[in-house]
């Protein structure tokens, strides 16, 4: 049975990027994170307000000015996160010198690790970054191969068995959450593919139609998106 975290990833996964619930559940997931995840002694959300970088839920306010120095540079784990739709993985900042005012302001607050993991929402996109911020490289570890394993960016072969089998429960949760999560996207993505080759139309009006059926339902478009894939148009 899924527990809270990995829960509240793939309900934001299924949920239109639009929905008045969006902020909450944001919040609700870096709360958990610090909360379930041994590793995470502090997590933050960033996410785009028009064109600037916002960070939108903190587990502490000391966290900020680590997302902040980020933003100054245009550059960082939690910005690269965000806008290349993948997660970036930090095993030891102390030698992270690509992204200046992140390694200068990082290990001022302690910090020697961190993963920064898109959240995805409505379409697909990612709408939001949890940063997962730790004290500890060695407890890190585990966490930042089993979110790169599961989004690719790793192979089976360049992660030993023994790497991810020492997660703790609530990073394996995580973990377990972010794959629902990306089979959710990739779930929606296809009947979204369906809805534009049957209806001959663009993205935007298939994403809509898709929104509406769920509504019509009342569902979320996860099931809605099944239902589709599963039964055809």
């Amino acid at each position: 049975m899924n527990g809270p975290l990995a829960t509240a990833l793939t309900a934001l996964a299924a949920t239109p990027e639009h929905a008045p619930s969006v902020p909450g559940q944001l919040t609700s997931i870096a709360r958990l994170t610090t909360e379930r995840v041994a590793a995470a002694h502090y997590s933050s959300i960033t996410t785009l307000r028009g064109r600037e970088y916002t960070t939108v839920a903190v587990s502490d306010e000391l966290i900020r000015a680590v997302d902040d120095a980020q933003y100054r540079d245009e550059a960082g784990p939690c910005v690269d996160a965000l806008d290349g739709n993948a997660p970036v993985g930090v095993p030891d900042i102390d030698l992270t010198v690509q992204w200046p005012r992140f390694h200068e302001e990082a290990p001022g607050l302690g910090l020697r690790a961190s993963v920064s993991v898109p959240l995805f929402a409505g379409r697909g996109d990612a709408v939001a970054v949890l940063n997962v911020y730790s004290r500890d490289r060695v407890a890190m570890a585990p966490l930042i191969a089993g979110i790169c394993l599961v989004h690719g960016r790793l192979t089976e072969a360049e992660v030993a068995e023994a790497q991810v089998a020492a997660l703790d429960p609530g990073g394996r949760e995580l973990v377990e959450g972010y794959a629902e999560a990306l089979d959710v996207r990739a779930t929606i993505r296809l009947a979204i593919q369906l809805i534009r080759a049957a209806a001959d139309c663009g993205g935007d009006e298939a994403y809509l139609a898709l929104c509406t059926r769920a509504g019509e339902a009342g569902t979320d478009l996860a099931e809605a998106a099944a239902k589709l894939v599963g039964e055809g148009l």
